[in-house]
């Protein structure tokens, strides 16, 4: 999972240092948790690890934005909008009237919780 949650970084212009490896193995460790314990399984199913990553790149870029830690993204270049299946998440309107930190913050949040709809589809019941 590593090096997916790597790749996603990069793909938003953060590269992942020496220094991020804790804090990545961290929260990789809480969201794999975190799914698990949602489903009541044993390991992260196959059909929820884009999920994971996502929620994981949603967690790091949110502790690395309140710590005051993040750099090398330039936020005034992110998407105005993601299109995944019928959501549609639109993070800047007509002339782009919201800031580019607002837009990071939206981002972030849709990281962090698109999918979790998902989880019932993996839940199992323990007797």
């Amino acid at each position: 999972m590593v090096e997916n949650v790597t790749l996603r970084l990069a793909s938003f212009g953060y590269t992942v240092t020496e220094a991020d490896s804790w804090v990545l193995d961290f929260i990789i460790t809480k969201v794999e948790n975190h799914i698990k314990s949602e489903c009541n399984v044993d390991a992260v199913p196959d059909g929820l690890h884009n999920i994971a990553v996502d929620m994981v790149v949603g967690e790091f870029l949110l502790s690395k934005k309140s710590t005051g830690q993040l750099t090398g993204i330039d936020i005034s270049a992110m998407g105005k909008s993601i299109q995944e299946g019928d959501t549609n998440i639109t993070f800047a309107f007509g002339s782009g009237d919201k800031t580019p930190e607002k837009r990071l913050d939206e981002l972030i949040l849709y990281l962090m919780n698109y999918g979790k709809g998902s989880f019932a589809s993996y839940r199992s019941f323990s007797w």
